[in-house]
């Protein structure tokens, strides 16, 4: 069975930075690629960047781009996501997720193409 498990998020200034994190177990992560996807409140759960199994290639939503930063090491099973620049717009609910397929070649934005998902860590950017 696979577990995402994000760390805490929090509360942070405008301006301000955070990095998030998600334990993977359960399969092979190194085979999968895996996302990260917010949800503010009332709003549909949105893309925010992915990077293919292998770490080798990354995706920005353009709202982040520049601004954040996708990682993993399939050493530790740990994915992350270096936040930066941080406004009040990306206040939401962080999702770290699993693309259901292994291997893939491209990098999916797809919300469907993910299968499992972490339990959400909520950010907060205050003005």
């Amino acid at each position: 069975q696979v577990q995402l498990v994000e760390s805490a998020g929090g509360l942070v200034q405008a301006g301000g930075s955070l990095r998030l994190s998600c334990a993977a177990s359960g399969r092979s992560f190194s085979n999968y690629g895996m996302g990260w996807f917010r949800q503010a409140p009332e709003k549909v759960r949105e893309f925010v960047a992915a990077i293919n199994w292998s770490g080798h290639k990354t995706a920005y939503a353009l709202s982040v781009k520049g601004r954040f930063t996708i990682s993993r090491d399939n050493v530790k099973n740990m994915l992350y996501l270096q936040m930066n620049s941080l406004n009040p717009e990306d206040t939401a609910v962080y999702y770290c997720a699993e693309d259901r397929r292994s291997l893939r070649l491209e990098i999916t934005t797809g919300v469907n193409d993910y299968e499992y998902w972490g339990q959400g860590t909520q950010v907060t950017v205050s003005s």
